[in-house]
């Protein structure tokens, strides 16, 4: 089960009528290729995952899925003791706070002059803004030092899980006969092919590496060459385009040219006040 959203295989098994999803998080494949996808599940209750036939994941299937109860549980019965110290740092009792410590936070501003136009009847009594105190140090606190007392964090005995039964044949299914696909995807173009089931690891490999591994190669040609057309024809509409603003601007001085050879030259004043006299 892919889930491209999330870059994730979830691998989903159904025990006792429940789906139980892996409890670790295995990244898949995010690209445009085909890829192999590969579960082996194997009579000693472990597994692995594999993609494009390298191990991505393993591990136990009782570990890695919530087949079963945990083993161990919390004993209800332990308290943790009430003179259980789990404080590594206290407060050093000979600390003391300096008598100058205590200084206001904030301080009207000595620079700070009633303006003239103030008046106290109308305007109340004057006071000087407030700024920050550079001699303010803040709330004081003791120094820390290791608690002598100090008896580590405190953990919870743990006893057998009375409701935890081993499951030695958690691998095994009665059949497996079916298959189907659950999709739900907002882009086409998914193409499921070469569904194999079977029961020798080795033959498994051998078809992956015959089927997918033998198209791989193909794809990232194809690939390439797409990019390399959709680079051509995006340079061809680019210079198509720098070509047709070229030309625009040669009309625009073309244009420009004839309006100056076509206005006429303004009257000479000078002449003009001769051939008036």
């Amino acid at each position: 089960h892919l889930r491209s959203r999330h870059q994730k295989v979830h691998a989903i098994f159904n025990y006792k009528g429940k789906n139980h999803l892996i409890n670790k998080e295995v990244r898949c494949k995010d690209d445009v290729f085909s890829h192999l996808y590969t579960l082996i599940v194997k009579p000693d209750n472990t597994y692995q995952i594999k993609i494009d036939n390298e191990v991505v994941e393993k591990g136990e299937l009782e570990k890695d899925w919530s087949f079963l109860p945990p083993k161990k549980i919390k004993d209800p019965d332990a308290k943790k003791p009430e003179d259980w110290d789990d404080r590594a740092k206290i407060d050093d009792p000979d600390d003391k706070k300096p008598e100058d410590w205590d200084k206001p936070e904030y301080i009207p501003d000595p620079d700070a002059t009633k303006p003239e136009d103030w008046d106290d009847d109308m305007d109340g009594e004057w006071e000087p803004p407030q700024i920050n105190n550079p001699e303010y140090k803040g709330e004081w606190k003791p120094k820390q030092i290791d608690n002598p007392a100090y008896k580590g964090a405190w953990v919870h005995p743990e006893i057998d899980n009375p409701e935890y039964t081993p499951d030695p044949k958690l691998y095994r299914y009665k059949e497996i006969c079916k298959i189907g696909f659950d999709l739900w995807q907002v882009k086409s173009g998914t193409i499921f092919d070469n569904i194999l089931i079977t029961d020798d690891e080795e033959y498994a490999r051998v078809h992956g590496e015959e089927t997918w591994a033998a198209l791989k190669d193909e794809e990232k040609k194809m690939k390439d060459k797409q990019e390399e057309e959709e680079e051509a024809k995006s340079k061809k509409e680019d210079d198509a385009k720098d070509e047709d603003e070229f030309e625009d601007d040669e009309d625009k001085d073309e244009d420009k040219k004839d309006e100056e050879e076509t206005t006429p030259a303004p009257e000479d004043d000078e002449d003009h006040k001769h051939e008036e006299l």
